[in-house]
């Protein structure tokens, strides 16, 4: 953005990115910290740099564009050693997320090397500057990373994330931010795979959006729809531009459309900004990087911002083989405002249609009750008297009950369907199991096999060969007799000469 001598924001192109011309003195390079923007400010907390986790906490004026690091303050008196309680309430973090209520940040979940077993809520006070743990209570959900927070009113959403034995999570929290009080939600319906580095966003304040993710060998473009109503899951196809998968993405929801931005596959950044319009469910290309542009990074920021009357997006950050600290605005170009669709789950839907046909037959019962016909064909009007009233009241009282009943085995099939589910992904999972147990079984069998065939082989050469040999044995054999009887007549002459020699000699 930036200003003009008058102080009147200065033009950008809509749906373009621009890197705004921050002076020195800017906040390092890094990924995976978080970001927001509160009365024309960004606040950047944390993140990760060459493996090792930062704990500043760095604010950008975006009228002025001069970055300032902020020193926090604990906020508890009864601490001794405040430099220790400081590490303690505001540590080096990463993965976390970060919101914005009632003045103050809130940072939840996030690795740190402070070890704990449940997911960890610090507070920032944007007035004092100081910070603190947030004290919880309730069914305080597994510590973790890759998580979503998404506020809804004066609750906070969480989804997903891995837990710090890597374990992917798909379940579904809530924390009330007036009592700070942790709940854990059942949901229906098919939800979607255990996955981290997703996004998450509210539509409609009714529909929570899950888009993107990985687990630890896919990557994900798939989107998913909670009913905060009915706690329903459903996957709505989307329409439009094709879309790689991706995850570390960054994403805000602007008046009904979903901007998306960075993320990647392990292989290469996306170097698409998408934005969904949540309404209509139809995704669009909104503008292309190249290469290694730092807008094409995982673990980068988004944030909207309102500025001079208008809406804007800011971007911080990100890494895709060089860790980055620029920013980056663009000016989103104004669209139609967009109605809230209503997305049914299939048992919503079917509840709804079993709805639809019972008030048409209740209608046209109460048509039959006021209205008549001649023999002519003519419709004849009914006075409706109070016994009339009470017959359409027993009609309407039947058909609730018809109703309930229908909502009842819905319910009931659901919760089967559910049950049946459960069952036969355990079992799959077990089948899985003892099928990666089987090939390795098969693997070494068929060593031990070749192993044996190869010494097989060498026996049979050696069984083939046995007659020759034993041809070589006799011949030789037989030649050694020869050879036996030849030394001894041999020997014998010269006995018989040496005897003749001495005879005569002695004669």
């Amino acid at each position: 953005m930036g200003t003009d001598s008058q102080g009147r924001h200065l033009d950008i192109s809509y749906d373009q990115w621009v890197a705004l011309p921050v002076s020195a003195g800017r906040a390092a390079a890094r990924y995976k910290h978080a970001a927001i923007v509160v009365e024309e400010k960004l606040y950047i907390v944390g993140g990760s740099r060459n493996g090792r986790y930062l704990s500043d906490f760095q604010v950008l004026d975006l009228k002025n564009l001069i970055w300032s690091p902020v020193k926090l303050k604990m906020e508890a008196s009864d601490v001794k050693n405040k430099d220790d309680a400081l590490l303690e309430a505001f540590p080096a973090i990463s993965g976390h997320s970060l919101i914005y209520w009632e003045k103050k940040l809130f940072l939840l979940a996030g690795l740190s090397k402070n070890v704990t077993d449940t997911v960890t809520v610090r507070f920032i006070d944007l007035e004092l500057y100081n910070c603190d743990i947030v004290e919880t209570s309730g069914n305080v959900p597994v510590a973790r990373i890759g998580q979503s927070i998404t506020v809804f009113g004066s609750k906070v959403i969480m989804f997903g994330g891995e837990d710090r034995n890597r374990r992917l999570l798909n379940d579904v929290h809530v924390l009330d931010l007036e009592t700070m009080t942790w709940s854990s939600v059942e949901t229906t319906q098919t939800p979607p795979t255990p996955r981290f580095d997703h996004t998450a966003a509210l539509h409609a304040e009714r529909y929570l959006f899950i888009y993107g993710g990985c687990s630890h060998s896919i990557f994900f473009n798939d989107l998913h729809v909670l009913d905060l109503e009915t706690m329903e899951w459903s996957q709505p196809q989307m329409q439009g531009d094709a879309v790689s998968a991706r995850a570390g993405h960054a994403s805000v929801a602007v008046n009904g459309n979903w901007y998306i931005v960075g993320g990647g596959d392990n292989r290469s950044g996306a170097s698409e900004t998408l934005v969904i319009n949540m309404s209509k469910l139809v995704v669009s290309v909104l503008t292309s990087v190249k290469g290694r542009d730092p807008l094409a990074s995982e673990g980068i920021s988004i944030s909207s911002a309102s500025l001079g009357g208008e809406n804007f997006l800011v971007t911080f950050g990100g890494y895709n083989g060089k860790y980055h600290n620029e920013v980056f605005v663009m000016r989103p170009k104004p669209r139609d405002a967009l109605q809230a669709k209503i997305l049914r789950s299939p048992a919503a839907a079917a509840a709804a249609a079993s709805v639809t046909a019972a008030y048409a037959l209740a209608k046209s019962e109460l048509l039959d009750l006021t209205e008549r016909k001649d023999s002519n064909d003519r419709v004849i009007p009914v006075d409706t008297s109070q016994k009339d009233l009470s017959v359409e009241i027993n009609i309407i009282r039947e058909e609730k009950k018809k109703l309930e009943s229908s909502m009842i085995e819905v319910t009931t099939e659901n919760s089967a369907l559910k049950a049946r589910i459960e069952e036969t992904s355990g079992y799959y999972a077990e089948l899985s199991k003892e099928l990666q147990s089987l090939k390795g079984q098969l693997v070494d069998e068929r060593s031990r096999c070749a192993k044996l065939e190869a010494q097989i082989g060498e026996l049979q050469k050696m069984l083939q060969s046995l007659p020759s040999l034993e041809e070589e044995v006799q011949t030789l054999r037989t030649e050694k007799s020869v050879f036996e009887r030849d030394m001894e007549l041999a020997a014998s002459v010269q006995r018989h000469r040496s005897g003749g020699v001495w005879r005569w000699v002695s004669g």
